[in-house]
């Protein structure tokens, strides 16, 4: 089996870009016949599961499209029994090229239980850790040939949906008016925002320092400062625990939070709607969820990269 190595892939995708979506109510390449049509491909899908629309959702897009363009094969797993045992399956069944798009990397890397690490087991398949470059020592160096890691320049559009969050906070009235409305006055406790995420690890936490110096760039320039309530071990499917966390911070006067959490995010947009408030969701545009109170929606593009790798193994550059 021919192991993959995209060495000029890996280093654009360590920096690949994040958007930003407005709240408001290509041309196709040709199929290669260069060896797509020999690739099978596989993503791991996070807890969220395929059909979360955004994060799990938008990657599964870009391995499509793949399988149109190039002819490959592909195979999506919600893992039941594991991350690592989908890993081996997978590898053993020949796949190439696997997406883990769940935060569970330390079996790939440095094995678990005395066993050897999953990616010395398998050489010849190329690993894609999403959201985290855990593929190096102590020092910095990397460990194996055939792991990639893709980070997303999320605290980029973080910030600005931050600098929104502080804009639109201080002129609520003038914007939005006070008949659909609930905002917290903020001379009077709502300076206050709200941030939920799905587990503390670096693909959240990246939202959240953007998102706090967004914040605190256009408040320092008012002369103001902001309280910032946040959770970081919500999960990524229970709609109820968005909910009543977000029924929290708007209570303690948060006029916006921010979900980055999966169907957590859905819970969170149905209580804005609820207290007249507003949320910010992401890996989407989810402004049709509950039109009038997304903010924005932070998008990650999850599509992007991968379609790019396996374009490239498709046409066979290593």
């Amino acid at each position: 089996m021919r192991r993959f190595g995209f060495t000029g892939i890996a280093m654009a995708m360590i920096m690949a870009v994040g958007a930003l979506s407005g709240c408001g109510g290509g041309s196709e390449t040709s199929k290669k016949d260069n060896g797509g049509k020999n690739l099978k491909v596989a993503i791991i899908c996070s807890a969220a599961g395929q059909n979360d629309n955004g994060y799990n959702q938008t990657a599964i897009e870009g391995v499509k499209k793949a399988e149109k363009d190039f002819g490959i094969k592909y195979k999506v797993v919600e893992p039941t029994t594991g991350v690592p045992k989908a890993l081996e399956s997978l590898a053993d069944d020949g796949y190439q090229i696997i997406f883990n798009l769940e935060y569970d990397f330390e079996a790939l890397i440095n094995g678990t239980g005395g066993a050897q690490a999953i990616a010395k087991m398998y050489p010849d398949t190329t690993f894609i850790c999403m959201n985290d470059n855990p593929n190096k020592d102590s020092e910095g160096k990397q460990l194996h040939d055939n792991v990639i890691s893709v980070l997303f320049d999320v605290h980029e559009s973080s910030f600005v949906a931050g600098a929104l969050t502080t804009l639109v906070n201080e002129n609520a009235k003038e914007l939005f008016g006070e008949t659909d409305y609930k905002f917290s006055d903020p001379e009077n406790g709502g300076r206050a925002v709200g941030f939920i995420g799905g587990t503390n690890s670096n693909g959240i936490t990246v939202f959240s320092y953007g998102y706090i110096e967004g914040i605190n760039y256009e408040a320092k320039k008012l002369g103001v400062n902001y309280d910032y309530y946040a959770k970081y071990d919500a999960g990524f499917t229970d709609s109820a625990t968005g909910s009543t966390v977000a029924g929290t911070y708007y209570n303690q006067k948060a006029n916006v939070v921010f979900a980055v959490a999966g169907a957590v995010g859905d819970g969170v947009a149905s209580k804005a709607k609820e207290e007249g408030k507003l949320a910010i969701q992401v890996d989407a545009n989810k402004d049709s969820q509950q039109p009038g109170y997304i903010l924005t929606s932070v998008m990650k593009n999850t599509d992007v990269p991968v379609y790019e790798i396996v374009k490239a193994a498709s046409e066979g550059k290593t």
